[in-house]
């Protein structure tokens, strides 16, 4: 096979000058390194490191402009646009960005990266010789984690997501641990790339971490109140909820467990802020001082 593949960056030889550029080798084949793609002057015989890809004509070519990944090296790179029905393309240091198909995204677009996001990728390269960003797999981001020691335990780190299932969400630190948000700890689901920031919940024996993008129980009931006396005040003061409405029901209109809400209307009686009557939950009118 020869070794002037795509996706590689080489080091060949200047065959010769042409009017379009050089004409580089391994000694055995020949690739075009336009002159638009040289950062600088070259003689007959000099080295020149090059990245090898195929031009919009399908014809193998090369530029002195080297890509910040490519095929089997891995870094970070920041998603530049996002293309629905297609995928999202991602800004690889050179004058095209690099296309990562909707196959390796997830199936849900709203969890596709938003632009500015980041992907921890490499370069895949087709039978065709056509380029695609590819995404780390777990398997990757193992190898490149770090141990997380026990004293994280309650910790808020920030971190990246590199990986999304209906059952959780996976990220990896800015310290280099790997880490599982459970679906019941959080309220929205991340997207891919996402830069979030969650509370170490439990740190495992082996070196990874269970997250939670719940705030902690007593800053979580002052919010949760906030949200319940707002609910309140856009229906004009009442809401048929109560502490012993259905737990299904509390979920759906508040996407709160029955125990945060009872903690969060507990909190607004306890502030003399609402009232409780036959399943329906009212604001106390502060004027009169009466129900």
């Amino acid at each position: 096979m020869s070794k002037l593949q795509p996706g590689k960056t080489l080091v060949l030889h200047v065959e010769r000058e042409t009017p379009l550029g050089y004409m580089l080798t391994d000694g055995k084949e020949e690739v075009l390194l336009h002159r638009n793609e040289a950062t600088k002057e070259l003689a007959e015989g000099e080295e020149a490191a090059v990245f090898v890809y195929l031009d919009q004509k399908g014809r193998l070519a090369s530029t002195m402009t080297l890509p910040t990944i490519e095929e089997g090296k891995y870094e970070w790179v920041k998603v530049v646009e996002t293309q629905p029905g297609l995928g999202v393309f991602v800004d690889i240091g050179l004058n095209k960005d690099l296309l990562v198909e909707k196959n390796d995204l997830p199936a849900l677009e709203s969890l596709w990266p938003a632009e500015g996001d980041l992907l921890y990728c490499t370069i895949k390269v087709t039978r065709r010789g056509l380029l695609y960003g590819k995404p780390a797999t777990e398997d990757v981001m193992q190898e490149i984690a770090k141990e997380a020691p026990a004293s994280l335990f309650n910790k808020s780190l920030t971190g990246t997501v590199y990986r999304v299932l209906r059952v959780g969400t996976f990220l990896i630190t800015d310290e280099g641990y790997l880490g599982f948000i459970h679906e019941t700890e959080r309220k929205e689901e991340p997207r891919l790339g996402e830069r979030v920031q969650a509370r170490v919940i439990h740190v495992k024996e082996d070196g990874t971490l269970n997250l939670s993008l719940i705030p902690r129980k007593q800053d979580s009931m002052s919010e949760d109140a906030d949200e319940i006396y707002a609910y309140l005040q856009n229906r004009g003061g009442a809401m048929p909820y109560w502490d012993k409405s259905f737990p299904e029901d509390i979920r759906e209109r508040f996407n709160l467990s029955k125990a945060a809400f009872k903690r969060a209307l507990g909190k607004l009686m306890k502030e003399n802020k609402v009232y409780q009557e036959e399943g329906w939950t009212y604001i106390k009118k502060e004027e009169t001082g009466d129900k």
